[in-house]
């Protein structure tokens, strides 16, 4: 949790009354790889919200903060990625991982569980590894939505032993059920849900997140449900996720030539269908379930000895378990002929964000936008799922995105008329803002200290007596929230303190602080990204830097209980460029 974060990252805005504007923006900067800049972070500054029944659905009434009894939400958390840094290996992706769209209701208000804060370190690996043997995805977390919500397999963690239904755990069976077909029931209008520690998951088409994309999906906000568009698709669809193989996922719409960007679009058909005799397949109704399909052999490496599973009935109907889809490959069937996804849910193809080809998986929907198996990826992974959650990041990486508490507010192109000033700014939901101008760049004037920020917007008019006016902003403080972790709050590198500032922070056993030092605007400071060789606190020296916005540098410190008290100095030294930017009496630190 962070309180009364001073955050004085300036945005200076020069306006001419006439009407002449002029905007200088502080934009962080991303790489090319789309791994790095394919997450959706739009409402990072936003809090998660949910609706608990349908009521609050229809009056459309939602909740920052929530328990159960079970899963409590005590102070409000920011929706989904908070940050992203990169190495030359992997991409590290921090999350909330709660949706940026309403989440909920669950059946009503009669499902046992609420979402709740991951405070996710999800790390994906940058080059991708393609063995012979392949492995099978397991219950739980298979990879990560651009949104920071967790990916999920097909499967509910339930299957047939040989006489009943258990959970299965960690023992492999042969007949595991469907998690679309047996709890579709507990899913959001986003298709997605959450077990019983919070986990917010999707485990087939995320069609919210795909709305907020623009993948051809429609919104009622009447009803606040979504589905897909009658309308033919005009665009191959976007990057939806990651898998821990480092392979992204696509929505349902892809090129209809694999290696042909001018080929047309249209939507992927999966090579999958139930078995009930058609296609080459057995009929598990008339024959039972005998056997299991080959593509389940392969993954499971066995081909006898299968325990049989139930008789097809309405208690365990056809299509309960994901070993009622068969492959068509393994009928003579031929892909990108007789259909477009292999085993494992994707192709090797060309796509927008890769126009020389690579290995993608795409959603799988019927042609009425009915999610059908396999739904994001098949039951293994095509590459190797090196990725996964990690407890802290133990390399030296580059600052992609810093979101929610830790972003810089973006002004947007004032509104001038007849002398009046509308200021409108990216903001941080929970902060206040100030706004100051001057004639002369010299002499600032504090308008004012009060400004709200409204969901993650914030606004401020003004008309003064001058012609010509800069503005700044910037945000004063922020209230109570459920940090994600990372430079944004305690869990991780601890609370926030402006530099230059006038704070104090007591010495402990490992108390971590994080300074956010503006460096003075004359001389420029040098462009975002710059490198850094170090950051020190009188005798400390940062044990994580980043530098991803030009004129704030952020700097991770672990205060032992040995420190040196008193009035300390901060030192910013950049590998190449300007001579050291030093602090005098930046930070005390107390007893």
């Amino acid at each position: 949790m962070k309180t009364n974060i001073h955050n004085q990252h300036y945005l200076n805005l020069t306006v001419a009354l006439t009407g002449m504007v002029i905007a200088l923006l502080l934009n962080t900067a991303h790489a090319a790889d789309p791994r790095t800049n394919s997450w959706f972070t739009t409402y990072s500054g936003m809090y998660a919200r949910i609706y608990t029944n349908n009521t609050m659905l229809s009056n459309g009434t939602a909740l920052t903060t929530w328990s159960n009894g079970s899963q409590t939400q005590s102070s409000p958390a920011y929706c989904g990625v908070q940050e992203v840094f990169s190495s030359s290996n992997w991409v590290y992706v921090r999350s909330s991982g709660l949706a940026s769209y309403t989440m909920g209701p669950w059946q009503n208000g009669s499902f046992p569980n609420l979402p709740a804060n991951q405070k996710l370190l999800y790390r994906v690996p940058r080059t991708n590894g393609v063995p012979t043997t392949k492995t099978l995805t397991g219950g739980g977390q298979i990879g990560i939505f651009v949104d920071g919500v967790e990916m999920f397999n097909s499967w509910d963690a339930f299957a047939w032993n040989g006489s009943s239904e258990v959970n299965a755990g960690t023992t492999t069976y042969y007949w595991n059920r469907d998690a679309y077909v047996n709890e579709g029931a507990t899913f959001d209008p986003g298709y997605a849900h959450q077990q019983n520690t919070g986990t917010y998951h999707y485990h087939a088409s995320p069609i919210a997140l795909r709305y907020l994309l623009g993948d051809n999906v429609n919104f009622n906000p009447a009803t606040k449900t979504y589905s897909e568009s009658t309308n033919a698709p005009t665009q191959h669809s976007p990057i939806l996720g990651w898998v821990a193989d480092g392979f992204p996922v696509y929505g349902p719409y892809g090129y209809s030539n694999a290696t042909n960007a001018n080929s047309g679009i249209r939507r992927m058909i999966s090579g999958y269908v139930i078995r009930n005799g058609s296609y080459g397949t057995s009929n598990l109704t008339a024959n039972g379930r005998s056997t299991i399909p080959q593509w389940a052999v392969r993954l499971f490496g066995v081909a006898s000895n299968i325990v049989s599973g139930p008789a097809v009935s309405t208690t365990y109907p056809l299509g309960r378990y994901m070993e009622d889809n068969d492959y068509l490959g393994d009928h003579g069937y031929t892909q990108g002929v007789d259909f477009d996804l292999d085993q494992y849910n994707g192709r090797y193809c060309v796509t927008p964000e890769f126009p020389n080809g690579t290995y993608a998986y795409f959603v799988a929907i019927s042609s009425n936008g009915t999610p059908v198996f396999p739904y994001n990826i098949g039951r293994g992974y095509y590459g190797s799922p090196a990725g996964g959650s990690v407890s802290s990041i133990s390399e030296t990486v580059a600052t992609n995105f810093l979101g929610g508490p830790e972003a810089v507010p973006a002004l947007n192109t004032p509104a001038v008329n007849s002398g009046t000033v509308t200021l409108t700014w990216s903001a941080t939901e929970g902060g206040t803002y100030m706004v100051q101008s001057t004639t002369n760049l010299t002499t600032w004037t504090t308008n004012t200290t009060t400004i709200a920020a409204v969901l993650n917007g914030a606004s401020y008019t003004n008309n003064p007596t001058d012609n010509y006016r800069f503005y700044r902003v910037a945000r004063t403080a922020l209230a109570t929230y459920d940090s994600a972790g990372g430079s944004g709050g305690t869990t991780g590198s601890g609370t926030t303190y402006a530099v230059p500032g006038n704070s104090s922070v007591s010495r402990g056993t490992g108390t971590n602080i994080t300074l956010s030092i503006t460096l003075p605007g004359t001389p420029p400071s040098p462009p975002a990204g710059a490198s850094i060789s170090s950051v020190t606190l009188g005798s400390l020296t940062a044990t994580s830097v980043s530098y991803a916005t030009q004129g704030t540098v952020l700097a991770n410190f672990t205060i032992p209980s040995n420190a040196t008290i008193g009035e300390q100095t901060v030192v910013v030294t950049f590998t190449s460029g300007p001579p050291p930017y030093t602090f005098s009496n930046a930070l005390n630190i107390t007893l």
